[in-house]
């Protein structure tokens, strides 16, 4: 079948024809081989202005750049594939190749014809695992970052969490691949904090892998915006890398539990899953805060049957432990103070029924976090949540 242009294919689609596209991402590992080779020849070319030339006396690179080149010119299928990516004409000169290279050598065979020895876990050897294209563009989306214009009003957050660490209210813990990426997390990478600020929409990469891009906010004032999967690579390669627990405070009123006293219960902060429209938009925001004398996790059991639970799955965000407390009047003592930001909401039960659920609210758990605090030094009754400052204020 005969090769159509862009025009061609313009014309066919005015015409009520489809035309297949060719999918992004659809190359082979030989061809994203063959295409990040060429790139590193291109950044060597575009640091020292000129192309990479044989000789015993130059840089061992220099020499394997040179090599790859012309077995690059030579090959007509390579050619093809790297025209689109060809801005500084390095395939368009007249090949001549060199003496006693076959097409098909590889890397290792290279360097034995240019005089080095093999040596094992050397960063020679190593040359024949060649990123593709698709990890250099994930190292590039790590490294990638700008001033973040707004970091004034994150000051506060990351003083807060350097905080909660030094007094073990949040953990540092070793990064797993199946720890949630979500609004609100925090990780420590390349040796700093990093605060997930957003959650762009959720789409299907080329691999065929659920993705999204990241607003993420680091403590030296800049800001990225990164895939997922390129953080979570970053901080799966990372021996340092860690995720900042959520705050899990001690007892309330007391940093730990006398002999003698009484449990109470547990204040519950959860987020949940739901797609309602109004929970969605600000699922970063919207949270149920209750208390229990059950285990948390029985009280959240069947959550997606329930009404009070939006009648969907939900996730722990933050627990608190009571002693000697009336847990009731705990309850309604914390709703006082978040009325404000309640989540004006109905839902349908399982039998169609409306019900307005009424202990969720539009507030952020570090602000949750803040009333725990002031709960326990008896100054919580002199606030009140503030929806348009998103701060606690004297009432």
């Amino acid at each position: 079948m005969a090769d159509f242009t862009d025009e061609d294919d313009a014309l066919l689609a005015e015409l009520g024809v489809e035309v297949e596209v060719k999918k992004a991402g659809s190359r082979t590992a030989r061809e994203e081989r063959i295409i990040a080779g060429f790139e590193d020849i291109q950044r060597f070319v575009d640091e020292h202005g000129r192309l990479p030339q044989h000789g015993e006396d130059l840089d061992i690179f220099e020499r394997l750049y040179a090599v790859r080149l012309d077995r690059l010119r030579g090959q007509e299928d390579c050619r093809a594939l790297l025209a689109e990516f060809d801005r500084q004409g390095l395939l368009s000169g007249e090949f001549a190749p060199p003496v006693g290279i076959a097409d098909d050598i590889d890397d290792d065979e290279l360097l034995a014809q240019l005089g080095v020895a093999e040596e094992p876990q050397s960063a020679l050897t190593e040359l024949r695992h060649v990123r593709t294209a698709e990890e250099r563009r994930e190292a590039e989306d790590i490294a990638n970052r700008e001033r973040c214009a707004d970091f004034e009003k994150f000051k506060p957050l990351f003083a807060q969490v350097q905080k909660d660490l030094q007094e073990g209210v949040r953990q540092a813990r070793p990064f797993e691949l199946k720890a949630q990426i979500r609004p609100g997390t925090w990780f420590i990478v390349s040796g700093q904090k990093a605060y997930v600020e957003s959650v762009g929409e959720i789409f299907t990469n080329a691999q065929g892998r659920t993705d999204a891009r990241l607003r993420v906010i680091f403590d030296n004032g800049t800001e990225s915006n990164m895939l997922m999967r390129s953080l979570q690579r970053a901080l799966n390669k990372d021996e340092a890398g860690r995720r900042i627990s959520d705050p899990i405070a001690g007892p309330l009123f007391a940093d730990q539990a006398e002999p003698d006293d009484q449990a109470s219960g547990t204040i519950y902060v959860l987020q949940s899953k739901s797609d309602h429209p109004l929970v969605a938009a600000n699922r970063e925001l919207v949270h149920k805060i209750g208390v229990t004398n059950l285990s948390v996790q029985q009280r959240i059991a069947g959550a997606r049957l329930q009404p009070t639970f939006l009648m969907a799955d939900v996730e722990v965000v933050a627990t608190y432990e009571l002693f000697n407390i009336n847990r009731a009047k705990l309850e309604h003592l914390i709703h006082k103070v978040f009325d404000p930001a309640r989540l004006d909401i109905e839902i349908m039960d399982r039998f169609g029924r409306p019900v307005i659920p009424k202990e969720w609210f539009l507030v952020p758990v570090f602000v949750i976090d803040e009333a725990v605090g002031k709960i326990r030094d008896g100054s919580i009754t002199d606030f009140v949540y503030d929806p348009t400052a998103a701060r606690l204020v004297a009432s």
